[in-house]
């Protein structure tokens, strides 16, 4: 077809030529004839002749050749008359319209743009050459869905002014899919083995949602990486991929794929050896080197052993530090010997770092938190720990750092990071529902880094039938530039448990105020001091449990009380938004300060680990503790108590309902109701499966998850296993523009008659 198009356009330029028969002569002037759409001064920019050139056979020839390279034109002549040159042109149809019609596996708007993208677009000048170019687009994209018996035909329609309407009538045909993969040449692992670890696999289940029983030849092409890279990881040095085929049935339904392989011997290595200039003490290089005599090779400790030397060199300012690992195969015994030639390079210190991206966020707020400074020596693990630092902040959807070399420098690089802000304000909705209360609901406002400076402050109003609060906070986390960070709370709190029917009745009233220190005493660690003063006033009802009645009589209803709190918390999460590594813990400890009305202390800790499980999946560990108790004789206030079950404890069961409960009997129907009273101990343990959203993957703020929870509070040891529930369920987390939202949908798994379920819980914003 190309041939025929190439002869077509041959023929026509010989016979434009063939029209200019006339001898030189100096052009006088020039006139274009049989244009329609074409502005003339479009063909006087592209016409390499003027007035008042000398007009001769090889200027025609140039002229022409120019006019048929715009593509507007499929037929130029040139004359001549009375030394006026004419130049006859016949434009290309224009086209007005494209439509297509039985496209259900893609998007209209989606094809249209692809077009586009091929040269085919309403408007534009008509190209029987780009027409097929772009069905040829269209069926590729078609086939890399697996529809591989697609059928496209294209008509076009002439229309009036010159124009054309094109249509394309796509029969898609059915999805082929991949009937069997087979391996020949395979002894050491099964086909069932080798095949569990490719992408591309035989319909299940999830097929309708991974596609990957579809053929894709860059999916094939990481596979096939994949499958070299098991043997490799298994000592086999020797393996290689001999061919692969893939065929499909004369149906165009069915995929067969083939691949041929040879396993050869496995390897074990034979010894280590490290060469070249070292810089750092061989003996701590060798033992970042993953690879151990006797064992058997694997291709990724090798790769891991490389990266965590060239990591060492870089953290004394080697950033451009290379190190090859050269074999030494001995085939008869079957060992191989490795030797690490290390090339340090030259020592490379940092010139500047360029901060970009932040249009709220002051600089002094991303640089205070780098480890890293300007002008000191380069070091991977302090920028690694420095971006880190940034990520942790929780003002931005992304951070990357990237290292470039200062041009025509070789010992100086600069740092640049980008940052990609997130609104850092939230409005908080709290939300739950069951058949006693119907939906309950509490909110805040609160500022997370207020005009730029990374200091926070929060408004919490809360004017819920439960929870009424009035709280301003504040923090300023850099109140020395040692990161000593300085705070105060001013609040007002009522509490009414009456609504709840899984709570014993009661409700307090609280107005205080307080001031925190926090004081950093390592990378990552904060211990934190606290000292509030408060008054609380607290109110029973007639069905109110026996023991608030009681602490009434003795304490009376009104009491003062100077709590006294001192934290530890640590963070070693990889990022606070998406972490998929790492561990946090937090101590928190509560005394009350002698001098007030209330004697009583509670220490509750907290810890959470992170174990990346493959790129896309994090296991996520959570265990809590807490004990409190009295002094001097004295008991744990009831409305200091632990309580558990809900959103952020154990999923399943109705917020505070777990543990101990009181019954009370209405004497008027003789009704027994139990109340959840809390309890001075609480466990909590969760374990959590989290993964992207399908299709959705390279978005950080959506997660879903799969759980299992189990908690409960209580007072004796003993009775621990009573009390003590579980759930498991899916939910989801999206860090959303005003604040974190959880979804989950939890089913009890021991729940006992008695206990208050709350299937599906929702909490929008975060809790203060």
């Amino acid at each position: 077809m190309k041939f025929q198009h190439f002869a077509v356009a041959l023929v026509s330029f010989f016979y434009a030529l063939s029209c200019w028969a006339s001898d030189s002569f100096i052009v006088k002037d020039i006139r274009v004839e049989g244009i329609q759409r074409t502005e003339a001064g479009t063909v006087f920019s592209y016409l390499p002749i003027k007035v008042g050139d000398a007009m001769n056979e090889d200027k025609a020839t140039e002229a022409i050749k120019a006019l048929y390279a715009t593509g507007f034109f499929k037929d130029v002549k040139l004359k001549s008359e009375n030394n006026i040159l004419i130049v006859e042109v016949v434009e290309r149809p224009a086209i007005a319209q494209i439509s297509i019609n039985g496209a259900k596996e893609f998007e209209k708007d989606k094809l249209l743009e692809g077009l586009k993208q091929a040269g085919i677009s309403e408007s534009r000048i008509f190209s029987r050459s780009l027409l097929e170019r772009a069905e040829l687009e269209l069926k590729r994209q078609y086939i890399s869905r697996g529809k591989y018996a697609v059928k496209i035909t294209t008509t076009t329609t002439p229309l009036e002014r010159n124009r054309v309407a094109i249509n394309f009538d796509i029969k898609e045909g059915r999805t082929a899919r991949i009937k069997k993969i087979s391996f020949v040449g395979n002894e050491k692992f099964p086909d069932k083995e080798l095949r569990g670890i490719l992408v591309l696999r035989k319909p299940d289940l999830l097929s309708w949602f991974t596609k990957n029983d579809q053929y894709s030849k860059q999916k094939l092409a990481a596979d096939l990486e994949t499958l070299r890279s098991y043997y490799l990881d298994r000592g086999y040095l020797e393996f290689n991929i001999e061919s692969t085929q893939v065929s499909i049935t004369p149906d165009l339904r069915d995929i067969y794929i083939t691949v041929n392989v040879t396993e050869g011997a496995q390897y074990t290595v034979s010894d280590i050896k490290v060469a070249g200039d070292t810089i750092v003490p061989e003996e701590e290089l060798r033992k970042l080197i993953l690879l151990k005599s006797g064992a058997v090779f694997a291709r990724q400790k090798l790769t891991e052993s490389i990266k965590s030397m060239t990591d060492r060199l870089g953290d004394d300012g080697y950033a451009f530090a290379n190190i090859n690992a050269s074999p030494e195969i001995d085939h008869e015994k079957r060992q191989a010997g490795f030797t690490f030639f290390v090339d340090p390079g030259r020592r490379v210190y940092i010139r500047k770092i360029n901060i970009t991206g932040n249009d709220r966020t002051r600089d002094e707020v991303i640089r205070r938190e780098f480890r890293q400074m300007e002008g000191a020596w380069y070091s991977t693990k302090n920028i690694n720990l420095s971006k880190v630092r940034v990520d942790r902040l929780f003002f931005f959807n992304s951070v990357n750092v990237e290292t470039p070399a200062v041009p025509n420098k070789t010992d100086q690089v600069d740092i640049n990071v980008k940052v990609e802000e997130r609104p850092t304000g939230s409005i908080m909705f709290g939300a739950g529902y069951s058949q006693q209360q119907g939906i309950i609901l509490n909110g805040s406002v609160s500022q997370n880094n207020i005009f730029g400076t990374g200091n926070f402050f929060s408004l919490d109003v809360n004017t819920g039938l439960i929870n009424k609060t009035y709280a301003a906070s504040f923090t300023n986390p850099y109140f020395t530039v040692d990161g000593v960070s300085l705070g105060f709370d001013v609040y007002k709190r009522d509490l009414n448990t009456r609504p709840l029917t899984q709570v014993g009745a009661f409700k307090t009233e609280t107005v205080g105020a307080g001031v925190r220190l926090g004081i950093p005493i390592a990378e990552g660690d904060i211990v934190s001091f606290g000292l509030a003063a408060e008054n609380t006033h607290i109110g029973t009802f007639s069905d109110s449990p026996r023991r608030y009645l009681e602490f009434v009589d003795k304490f009376g209803e009104s009491t003062n009380n100077f709590p006294f709190t001192v934290s530890w918390a640590r963070d070693r999460r990889d990022s606070a938004i998406w972490p998929t590594s790492g561990t946090t813990h937090r101590l928190f400890g509560e005394v009350s300060v002698p001098g007030g009305d209330l004697n009583y202390y509670k220490v509750s800790y907290n810890q959470k680990w992170y174990f990346p499980i493959t790129d896309f999946f994090t296991l996520m560990l959570n265990g809590e503790a807490g004990y409190g108790d009295g002094y001097t004789g004295n008991t744990l206030p009831f409305f200091k108590n632990f309580f558990a079950g809900g959103n952020n404890s154990v999923r399943g069961y109705n917020l505070n309902s777990l543990g101990p409960r009181d019954q009370f009997t209405n004497t008027s129907n003789s009704n027994s109701i139990l109340f959840a009273v809390g309890a001075s101990k609480r466990v909590v343990g969760n374990i959590e499966l989290m993964f992207p959203v399908p299709f959705m993957k390279d978005d950080r703020s959506l997660r879903l998850s799969t759980f299992l929870d189990g908690g409960t509070t209580f007072n004796k040891f003993g009775d621990l296993n009573n009390f003590m529930r579980y759930s498991a369920g899916l939910a989801l987390t999206w860090v959303s523009p005003m604040g974190p939202l959880k979804v989950s949908i939890a089913q009890p798994l021991n729940d006992q008659p008695g206990d208050n379920l709350q299937r599906f819980q929702f909490m929008f914003g975060q809790q203060f």
